[in-house]
């Protein structure tokens, strides 16, 4: 297993969870949009929306470019319903998701998708021998420390494997934060750590995971990078 540090946090509190659970409820309705309320890093309240729909749907042009230039067996680390474990089994892949979201993983094992119930910071099979992890729908955020999750998927990786960062839209984005998220009827999770990353930003945490960036690519006006050991 990883000697990757969870981070502080990660286990006491995670995305969109506790209070009237607005995350869990969302996937089970299928179609709402909820709100990741936070402080930006001038200090200021900031909202960013969060489209529960999208996951739920079949993967898009955007998502299925991430699977470009994959070798091998790909991991999902936040899978949500699993829409990328299909597109890369679709893809000849093998694939696993993994969630801490039992809703999550509910959702996606009725469709028939191999997923756990873990966290990317759990033992997880074939440690070292993944192709590719996969950080999509801003999950490099996961625990408020992209170094350190980065650090983990590394660690699962094979030594010719990459991760797949999905990067903020603010390419200079490079902000750990204690985040809400809230629905519209006014249901709101407990607060629990994540982070905003851009692609700008990416290097020096890739770097302290003994990553490099090798590649940047935009597809519409969503933002990924492939990282690759160093």
């Amino acid at each position: 297993m990883s000697t990757a540090a969870l981070p502080t946090g990660a286990t006491e509190a995670r995305f969109g969870a506790g209070g009237h659970d607005p995350y869990d409820r969302a996937l089970r309705d299928g179609s709402a949009t909820l709100e990741l309320a936070h402080v930006d890093a001038s200090g200021r309240p900031a909202t960013s929306p969060i489209d529960v729909a999208r996951f739920a749907a079949p993967a898009d042009e955007a998502d299925r470019s991430t699977l470009d230039g994959v070798c091998g067996a790909v991991l999902d680390a936040g899978c949500g319903p699993g829409r990328m474990v299909l597109a890369a089994i679709l893809a000849g892949h093998l694939a696993l998701g993994v969630d801490v979201s039992e809703t999550a993983v509910a959702v996606a094992r009725a469709r028939g998708l191999p997923v756990l119930r873990r966290s990317i910071f759990d033992r997880l099979p074939s440690e070292g021998a993944w192709g590719a992890v996969l950080l999509l729908d801003g999950n490099v955020g996961i625990g408020g420390s992209p170094a350190a999750l980065l650090a983990r998927c590394a660690a699962l990786l094979e030594s010719r494997g990459r991760v797949v960062v999905e990067t903020h839209v603010d390419h200079d984005a490079d902000h750990a934060f204690e985040g809400v998220v809230h629905d519209r009827a006014g249901g709101r999770s407990l607060p629990f750590p994540w982070a905003h990353l851009g692609v700008r930003a990416l290097p020096a945490p890739a770097a302290s995971a003994g990553l490099a960036v090798r590649d940047a690519w935009t597809v519409g006006d969503r933002s990924f990078a492939a990282l690759e050991p160093a």
